[in-house]
């Protein structure tokens, strides 16, 4: 059993706004896509998301897209949250999701968003299967295989859950000596370096910090 980890990045028309907020706006740090389902003879869709991010302006944003019906923001800490949303199938989705239809494939959560409006999947199944999907995207849509081979979740790559953003926090906090004993950058450092918030900058390293020790043990 093969996997494929793939980025996607869709053109403007066919984005999600909810999408597009997180790519146009600097207020999401980190978000993605835990579990979903999907009802097609209802043409509605459920979906459950963790987001790092300033909730106040996400919360309006969510409530201004016309496609979901309503949703619920839960707290989890003073930075991040589960938003579990009900939201009408949209024609747009199906343009792309249609190179999924009929094969012999799963789609591994989590869905994790990047901060131009790309996303990671990871795709099951045969070499056959695995191809015809990219094959079958439409041209519009951007397509980058990061990784391909024999599926095993016993031993993941120690970044295979951060994305971009973060792995860019932390190149930016070994590059200010921040993991240096005696310690010799600062989060304001990260911060400068990074062009956000010292918040933010903390937000996203505890983020990559805590997948890669949960990588690490498994």
């Amino acid at each position: 059993m093969k996997y494929l980890d793939v980025r996607l990045r869709l053109p403007r028309d066919l984005m999600h706004p909810m999408v597009e907020f997180i790519a146009d706006e600097d207020v999401v740090a980190y978000e993605e896509l835990l579990t979903w389902n999907v009802l097609p003879d209802r043409d509605v869709e459920y979906e459950l998301f963790y987001v790092v991010a300033d909730r106040d302006p996400y919360r309006e944003q969510v409530a201004s897209v016309d496609s979901i019906r309503w949703f619920e923001l839960t707290p989890i800490d003073g930075d991040s949250f589960y938003v579990y949303v009900c939201q009408e199938s949209r024609e747009a989705d199906a343009a792309w999701r249609e190179a999924f239809a009929a094969l012999d494939i799963l789609v591994v959560p989590p869905v994790r968003y990047q901060d131009d409006g790309s996303f990671d999947i990871t795709l099951l199944g045969d070499g056959e299967n695995l191809r015809a999907v990219v094959d079958g995207l439409p041209d519009a849509v951007e397509t980058t295989v990061l990784e391909v081979g024999e599926y095993d979740r016993r031993h993941p790559r120690v970044t295979s859950d951060v994305t971009d953003r973060q792995l860019e926090a932390v190149r930016a906090a070994v590059d200010a000596g921040y993991y240096e004993r005696p310690r010799e950058g600062s989060l304001a450092d990260i911060a400068d370096r990074l062009g956000v918030a010292e918040s933010t900058a903390s937000t996203l390293l505890q983020e990559a910090e805590s997948r890669v020790m949960h990588a690490l043990v498994g």
